[in-house]
């Protein structure tokens, strides 16, 4: 009768902690989504105004981006590199993809603070990038939200 019983809770841990088909499905797009972020970070980083004018940045938005404050920058690699890591730690069933795509909004938050609040950026980058941070603001909330809800359902060790 013990063995039945302990046999029963071994089954429903098991069970609890598979990896649900949406987790894949999450994780794979959350590479994608994420590692362009990366890509734009890098490209800016080692092409600069060459890879800010492939993506049809004016003169004045250029310079903007030459400007930013250091922290402003760091803010923004931790964000999407922040993001590309907690994608793959969503992958690998890690718990860690909680705290790490936490760090990755709270980054991306500070890089909207200094936009709208401390520069003009908000402005110089018009209507789309308003809609575009929108985008990324949804994007960043689901994927720390979903990564929240499997560690809470034990699906992330």
């Amino acid at each position: 009768m013990a063995t039945a019983s302990s046999s029963r809770s071994s089954s429903s841990r098991s069970s609890s902690s598979r990896t649900p088909w949406h987790l894949w499905l999450v994780g794979l797009i959350g590479i994608p989504w994420n590692g362009f972020g990366v890509f734009d970070y890098v490209g800016t980083k080692l092409r600069g105004e060459a890879h800010l004018r492939e993506f049809g940045l004016t003169d004045p938005q250029i310079a903007y981006m030459a400007a930013m404050p250091a922290w402003m920058t760091a803010a923004w690699a931790i964000g999407v590199f922040g993001g590309l890591i907690g994608a793959i730690l969503l992958l690998m069933r890690n718990k860690l993809a909680v705290p790490v795509f936490a760090l990755s909004l709270a980054a991306f938050l500070a890089s909207l603070f200094y936009s709208y609040f401390l520069s003009d950026g908000a402005q110089l980058m018009g209507p789309t990038a308003a809609i575009m941070n929108a985008v990324i603001f949804t994007g960043c909330l689901f994927f720390l939200l979903y990564a929240r809800a499997m560690a809470n359902k034990g699906v992330l060790r």
